[in-house]
C-alpha cells in the first residue's frame, strides 16, 4: 500500500525543483516509511530510528545500549570485524550507528548499483550481529577512554550535573554512555540483551531519499527489518522535574567557567509551542542580534557566545542554554541572563524584533533540505516527534502566524527567571 502526498517546497530548498513528493510507503509486511524520490543521481540515503535508545538500559547495566550500538559494525553473520569493514569499503557504503537518550539511529548511504548488497550487509549487522568477545572488549576500551576524557571536560560535567539534579532516578539523570564502573562490569550477555531490547519492529521509524522507488523501498524494508523481534523492552515513564531554580557550583580548576542553565519547557503538541519557539530564537538564538548575545556579549563583553534552545525529549521538555566566561565575570553574566529572562515577561518584545526573528526562521528553514542525507534525517525526525507528513509545508505558516499577543502570553507563562537553574563548573567569584 502506498499513499502519496505531494509537498510543495520553496524553490530555494532544491533549486532544480519547486515541488517534491513525500510518500508514505507501507511494505507488504507492514513496515512504514516516508520517501522522497529523486532519480537525478544514482544514490540514496536511508535513515532508521528505533525509539527508546539508552533509556532502555536494564537496571544496573548503564551503558549497555551504547556499547551494543557501537559494536554493531564489529562483525555480523559469517563476517568478523575486519571482513565487515572490507565489505563496506568495497561497496562504497556509508553506514553509521548511534545511540541517544531516546533512540538508536542507523544512517546508510549507498550507490544504486550496490543497493542490494548494502542492504544485505546492513541486515546482517542489525539482525545477526556477532558481538565477538574481542570486539566487545575493544569497543568497551574506546567507551572507557571517552568517559575518562569527559570526566575532565567542563561542558560535559555541567550538563551531567544538571541532568542528575533534574531527573532523579529516571534514565535521563545519567549519561547513556554509562560510568567507568558500569561499563567495565558489562558482559557480552548484557550486550546481547540490549540488542533484543532496543532493536524491534514496534518502535522503528524509517525515511529514505534519493534514487529508489516506492515499490523497491517496500521490498527493501521487509528484507532489512522483517526478521527483527516484533517487540522490544517497555519504554520508560515520563521524567520528573526536580529543579526549582538557583545556582550550583562544581569546583573545577580552570580560568574560564562553563555555565549550563535551564528550566522546564513546552511540548511540541502544546498550542503555544510555535510562539515559544519564536520567542526562544529571539532571546537566545545563535544570531548576534538575539537579546542574550546583545546584552551578555556585545554590550558587556562577558562571554564570547551564549545561546538557548528548546529541547523536546520523549519524556521531558526543557529550555536549556549555555555559555563560558572567566571566573570573575560569571556572576555578572548570570545576573544579566536572569534579568533578560524576567524582562520578557514584564515588557515583551518589539514588533521589529518579532518580524526580524520570523523572517530569519522562515528564510533559513528551506536551506536545511540540501541533499538526500539531510532530507531523510529530517523526515525520520518528523516521525519520531509525531509530526504530520505535511509539516514541511505548514511549518513556516505557523511561524508567520505568531503575533505580539502570542509572544506576550507565552513569555508570561513560560519564561520564569526564578525557575532558572544554573550549574557552574569552574572557580567563580561572587557566587
Amino acid at each position: 500500500m502506498i499513499r502519496a502526498l505531494f509537498v510543495a517546497f520553496l524553490a530555494v530548498a532544491l533549486p532544480a525543483r519547486a515541488e517534491i513528493p513525500i510518500r508514505e510507503v507501507v511494505s507488504p509486511g507492514g513496515i512504514t516509511a516516508w520517501l522522497v524520490e529523486d532519480h537525478n543521481i544514482p544514490f540514496a540515503a536511508l535513515e532508521i530510528q528505533f525509539k527508546g535508545g539508552t533509556s532502555l538500559d536494564a537496571p544496573g547495566k548503564r551503558g549497555a545500549v551504547n556499547l551494543m550500538t557501537a559494536t554493531l559494525e564489529e562483525g555480523a553473520g559469517e563476517m568478523d570485524s575486519r571482513a565487515f569493514a572490507e565489505a563496506r569499503e568495497e561497496l562504497a557504503a556509508n553506514i553509521r550507528f548511534d545511540a541517544g537518550s531516546d533512540s538508536v539511529s542507523v544512517s546508510v548511504k549507498f550507490l544504486t548499483e550496490n543497493r542490494d548488497q548494502v542492504v544485505d550487509l546492513l541486515r546482517e549487522a542489525l539482525v545477526n550481529p556477532r558481538f565477538d568477545q574481542d570486539a566487545v572488549d575493544r569497543v568497551r576500551e574506546q567507551v572507557l577512554s571517552n568517559l575518562r576524557s569527559n570526566a575532565k571536560d567542563p561542558g560535559t560535567i555541567a550538563a551531567e550535573k544538571f541532568d542528575a539534579m533534574a531527573f532523579g532516578d529516571h534514565p535521563y539523570a545519567s549519561t547513556g554512555d554509562g560510568t567507568i564502573e558500569s561499563v567495565t562490569a558489562l558482559t557480552r550477555e548484557d550486550v546481547v540483551a540490549a540488542h533484543k531490547a532496543a532493536l524491534a519492529r514496534d518502535r522503528v521509524h524509517v525515511a529514505a531519499s534519493g534514487d529508489i522507488t516506492a515499490e523497491d523501498l517496500g521490498v527493501l524494508l521487509d528484507r532489512l527489518l522483517g526478521d527483527l523481534p516484533a517487540t522490544g523492552a517497555p519504554l520508560p515513564d515520563e521524567a520528573p522535574w526536580l529543579l526549582s531554580g538557583g545556582v550550583t557550583v562544581v569546583d573545577f580548576p580552570t580560568p574560564q567557567a562553563t555555565v549550563f542553565f535551564g528550566q522546564r519547557g513546552i511540548s511540541r503538541d502544546d498550542p503555544d509551542f510555535f510562539p515559544a519557539f519564536v520567542l526562544n530564537e529571539l532571546v537566545g538564538g545563535g544570531r548576534f542580534t538575539a537579546r542574550l548575545m546583545t546584552e551578555v556579549r556585545e554590550k558587556r563583553g562577558l562571554t564570547y557566545g551564549i545561546g538557548t534552545y528548546i529541547v523536546n525529549m520523549d519524556h521531558a521538555d526543557m529550555i536549556l542554554g549555555q555559555f563560558a566566561a572567566s571566573n570573575d565575570k560569571v556572576a555578572e553574566a548570570i545576573k544579566v541572563v536572569k534579568e533578560e529572562w524576567g524582562r520578557l515577561a514584564r515588557e515583551g518584545v518589539t514588533p521589529e524584533e518579532l518580524e526580524a526573528t520570523k523572517t530569519y526562521l522562515t528564510g533559513s528553514y528551506p536551506l536545511r533540505f540540501d541533499g538526500n542525507g539531510p532530507i531523510a534525517s529530517i523526515l525520520v525526525g518528523m516521525q519520531m516527534d509525531g509530526m504530520p507528513i505535511d509539516y514541511v509545508t505548514t511549518r513556516n505558516a505557523k511561524v508567520e502566524a505568531v503575533t505580539m499577543e502570542d509572544i506576550r502570553r507565552v513569555a508570561e507563562r513560560l519564561f520564569k527567571a526564578d525557575e532558572l537553574q544554573f550549574v557552574v563548573v569552574g572557580q567563580p567569584t561572587g557566587l
